[in-house]
């Protein structure tokens, strides 16, 4: 994976609708050379389904609506290409699904689907069904009428992404075929998605168990000799985030965002630096993707019933909810919990440039401070237009992730890259890509509660500070050969 930053979008929301589009704007257009990477959120048959793309009912062929995989590898052309393998589940109609509803156990995807008597043949107790994880209220199952009979399949998220049994013979088919098409494609980097959930054994969690860990890095294997790296998205407390990365490729810096958030509005470093003294190095770090804010990514252990302590206090953690509600005028509240469907309980939904009450020098300073901690940045595509909640999106849908999920016009990104903001943001891009200074050592300067101060050392590129002040805020950075640096 190429050490510059790496863009976030999906193909039909970035000015155009198309794949072809999208690569022009990346190829010759304004956002020429300014990223490294590119992740395309799912691009899959259908993109409009119960959960954006992420609930696929073909994940072998690209929406006619985008391209097809000619568009993908002529996109790998330009730049590196990450894609999502979307591990726990598919669509509820997915063709095999409506096979396996309509001849039972005669059909021969009738093991790709897990039942809850797979892992539960003798019946699950009540404590059984206690100890299941899952990111949302009540129980992952959802009754289906079959050939066979009616049965409870599991459905983590949602009724209409079935679970698969990734055991199973079908399962381990299915998701090799997804790989081996992705490498045929180009495509050099997977994000798996919700692999957390994938595996399922009674009397334990369901998530992020060692038998979790023996997957992964079998996929992983798999994946390699494809030539293919591989990201694990897992949200969860943060000492196990550490343990995952440990034994995998990369992770995203989940409790980055939340803890910049804390940092800039309640004008407290204290809580990130001690996150990154301890953070891997292994990490993609984000601000902002397509899903929400993670709030569990930093508080106490929520399965650990003796209450092992979070990065932020409860206090801390409950006051910055608060104050990402009034930044956004009460805009994110309308988006988050009960007031929309679809939602996880550990996010909080809201463009991060309104989480900072469109605050531009707030911005870009949470913006240096990714850039500036070890990692491969990524840049979601709404968070590099410094886009704001899109009100008439979430009244329409009524998901409350919409809220950050804004379909840009060409008209809207030319207007957007003239603002200075983004202009700025955009010149803090190139400089992460291009300084030397990033390919050396990374240290975390002493400096009073109220600041921050990260450099980088290299002996080809000398040294490169940036010094945050949270109280006001601002930022400057620092070329040891140059000076300070124009941003």
């Amino acid at each position: 994976m190429k050490n510059q930053v790496q863009l976030i979008t999906y193909v039909d929301r970035l000015g155009g609708g198309d794949l072809k589009a999208l690569h022009a704007l990346l190829r010759d257009g304004p956002l020429a050379g300014l990223f490294g990477g590119v992740h395309l959120l799912p691009f899959f048959h259908p993109i409009d389904g119960a959960d954006a793309g992420f609930d696929p009912i073909d994940h072998l062929s690209v929406d006619a609506r985008l391209g097809d995989w000619s568009d993908i590898q002529a996109l790998t052309q330009t730049v590196d290409v990450m894609g999502d393998v979307i591990v726990n589940h598919m669509s509820s109609q997915s063709p095999q699904f409506l096979d396996y509803q309509a001849r039972g156990a005669a059909s021969p995807y009738a093991g790709l689907f897990l039942r809850m008597d797979t892992v539960f043949p003798k019946g699950a107790t009540e404590a059984d069904l206690l100890a299941i994880y899952r990111p949302r209220p009540g129980l992952p199952f959802t009754p289906y009428a079959t050939a066979t009979g009616r049965e409870l399949l599991w459905t983590t998220f949602t009724p209409q992404q079935l679970d698969i049994d990734v055991t199973h013979p079908q399962g381990k088919l299915y998701l090799s075929s997804i790989l081996r098409r992705f490498a045929e494609a180009g495509i050099r980097m997977v994000r798996l998605d919700a692999v957390g959930y994938a595996l399922k054994k009674a009397g334990s969690s369901c998530f992020m168990e060692p038998y979790t860990f023996d997957f992964i890095a079998a996929f992983a294997t798999e994946a390699r000799q494809l030539g293919i790296e591989v990201l694990v998205e897992i949200h969860s407390y943060y000492r196990r985030q550490i343990e995952i990365a440990r034994q995998v490729d990369w992770v995203y810096d989940f409790a980055l965002p939340p803890l910049v958030l804390h940092a800039l509005t309640a004008a407290d470093a204290e809580p990130l630096k001690r996150w990154i003294a301890q953070r891997p190095a292994n990490s993609l770090t984000v601000l902002d993707t397509h899903d929400g804010i993670g709030i569990i990514d930093i508080g106490a252990d929520a399965a650990d019933r003796s209450g092992s302590p979070g990065l932020v206090s409860p206090a801390q953690l409950d006051a910055l909810v608060e104050r990402i509600h009034a930044n956004s005028q009460g805009q994110s509240r309308q988006a988050t919990g009960a007031a929309a469907s679809n939602l996880d309980l550990y996010q909080v939904n809201c463009s991060f440039y309104d989480a900072l009450a469109r605050d531009d020098e707030a911005y870009l300073a949470a913006r240096a401070i990714q850039f500036f901690l070890p990692g491969v940045p990524q840049v979601y595509y709404v968070g590099l237009l410094a886009g704001t909640n899109d009100m008439e999106l979430l009244a329409r849908s009524r998901v409350g992730r919409d809220i950050n999920r804004h379909h840009y016009t060409p008209a809207e990104i030319e207007a957007a890259l003239q603002r200075p903001v983004v202009q700025r943001l955009c010149a803090l891009i190139r400089l992460r890509n291009q300084h030397p200074a990033f390919g050396g050592r990374f240290e975390l300067l002493e400096s009073s509660a109220e600041e921050l101060q990260l450099r980088w050392v290299s002996e080809a590129g000398g040294a490169l500070t940036l010094r945050v002040n949270l109280a006001q805020p601002a930022f400057e950075i620092h070329d040891e050969h140059q000076g300070l640096l124009p941003i």
